[in-house]
């Protein structure tokens, strides 16, 4: 299914808690919320207050104390995570459009990539269940030391509205098997998809309570969340600027233990050696192209060997060029819209800074022209940028890439850091050896050598060095994160 009917998918306009919707309050705020591939409002959503907050946190911790999902046997509840897997997998025909009907996913994306890598996400952390339950300390013979692994008890997520399926299973994934409850707050962008989530999870199998959705803005709803005094823990993707909010407000309400996936702004560094330039050009425009630029980790700052520049930057341009803007719902398109006008006019905003300030624009620079009345920029390439250039040090998070030259090693590791992200970074040359000295030198939570972006290996975490963030996705890393470690010392001659 390449397209839909916008007018025809239905969306509920509710919070999730104790295993049912939860339908607007009297004199509830409301949020116009807007699909960005056209800008028309389709719906409003309830703005959840600090009481509503309450009741959902409250229902969580009672839900956890009473329903026993945290005492289970282990292989109980990954069987049922495993059918809650199974479940997202066959409900693809209502979730994929649903999740490309209000955000900035295609919808064969959704079908392709979303849907089941978010099913197997949650499949993957549903092994872990059993596999981690602390270990037997050495110490002294006549003592028996140990640690043993407990669930915090209530986990408040806050996911973003680039992935809105996908960011949502990373987090309620480790957090549900390691024996927590959840209280997820979606973008109020992209607030929908993660309520049949919800669904689905209670169908599975999960008690009721124990994955509950609030529905509001940050300052609001998310705020009242992450000062909750009954959150164990929280988990947050989004801006650097809002994590280090949400992390002060968790040290101010009783230091509140944090995991940030936060911005980026990752280099791509193309030596002279790299191999099939064709290869390296296609592999560095989908990078900063795909979702339109909005990913974390986008490669947007193109470092590249002085003697191959003008020849890669050809291939990357007739790349961008080729591309078609257009609806989610729209087969022919190849470029997702921007997720809405006020971002697109800060992304433009950035570039207009960049040229103003010297540099010059290969391509793009200016808003898409489409049929959708939504907001579309077109993949733009500024040469003659430096390191204090807006577009270099700026997360933009649109389709802008920003190419550079250097003449040796040690200008490209120059040229590579950043005074405030180190999220990722990708590495394209033959040398094994100098590929290995990039990996061992870049401040960056992930390099990625000859190719850029993450695989289906959910055993590989992710996370960022710097202002990019604190702690990690995915991985075992990610559901150890759920867990607290309690340390036991016996005295066997007691």
């Amino acid at each position: 299914m390449n397209s839909f009917d916008p007018r025809a998918v239905p969306v509920r306009s509710a919070h999730f808690i104790g295993g049912e919707y939860v339908q607007m309050r009297t004199n509830e705020p409301m949020l116009d919320v807007s699909r960005p591939s056209d800008g028309e409002t389709y719906a409003s959503l309830p703005i959840g207050d600090a009481s509503l907050v309450d009741h959902a946190v409250e229902n969580a911790s009672r839900a956890w104390r009473k329903s026993g999902w945290a005492t289970m046997a282990p292989r109980d509840r990954a069987r049922i995570l495993r059918r809650f897997a199974e479940l997202v997998e066959a409900d693809a025909a209502r979730l994929a459009p649903l999740e490309a009907l209000g955000s900035t996913r295609p919808v064969r994306d959704a079908f392709a990539w979303d849907v089941p890598f978010s099913a197997e996400g949650i499949r993957f952390y549903a092994e872990f269940a059993d596999k981690i339950g602390g270990q037997v300390a050495a110490t002294n013979h006549g003592h028996l030391g140990m640690t043993i692994a407990e669930p915090y008890g209530v986990i408040g997520a806050i996911a973003p509205w680039n992935f809105p399926l996908v960011m949502a299973s990373w987090k309620i994934g480790p957090a549900l098997a390691a024996g927590n409850a959840v209280v997820l707050k979606p973008s109020e962008m992209t607030p929908f998809s993660v309520l049949r989530l919800a669904e689905l999870a209670v169908e599975a199998g999960v008690p009721a309570g124990i994955f509950n959705v609030v529905q509001g803005d940050g300052r609001t709803t998310g705020d009242a969340l992450v000062r909750h005094p009954l959150v164990g823990k929280v988990t947050f993707t989004g801006s650097t600027q809002t994590g280090a909010a949400i992390m002060a407000a968790c040290a101010h309400s009783g230091t509140t233990p944090v995991t940030l996936e936060l911005g980026g702004k990752s280099p791509q560094i193309v030596f002279a050696d790299a191999p099939r330039i064709d290869e390296v050009a296609s592999r560095i425009a989908k990078a900063v192209t795909s979702n339109a630029g909005q990913v974390c980790v986008a490669g947007t700052r193109l470092l590249v060997e002085r003697g191959i520049a003008e020849q890669l930057a050809e291939r990357i341009e007739r790349i961008f060029r080729g591309l078609v803007a257009g609806a989610t719902w729209n087969p022919q398109a190849t470029l997702a819209p921007i997720i809405s006008r006020p971002q697109a006019q800060r992304i433009d905003a950035i570039v207009r800074s960049t040229l103003d300030a010297g540099a010059q624009a290969r391509c793009g620079a200016a808003f898409s022209q489409t049929d959708d009345a939504g907001a579309y920029y077109a993949p733009t390439i500024i040469e003659g940028v430096t390191t204090e250039s807006a577009a270099v040090r700026q997360e933009i998070f649109g389709p802008v890439l920003t190419l550079q030259t250097f003449d040796s090693e040690e200008e490209a590791l120059a040229l590579a850091a950043h005074p405030d992200y180190g999220l990722a970074a990708g590495v394209h040359t033959a040398d094994i050896g100098r590929a290995l000295r990039f990996v061992r030198s870049l401040e960056a939570g992930t390099v990625w050598v000859n190719r850029y972006g993450r695989s289906n290996d959910f055993i590989i975490p992710t996370g960022g060095y710097k202002r990019s963030g604190i702690g990690k996705d995915l991985g075992k890393e990610a559901y150890e994160a759920n867990l607290r470690f309690k340390s036991v010392l016996i005295d066997l001659n007691g």
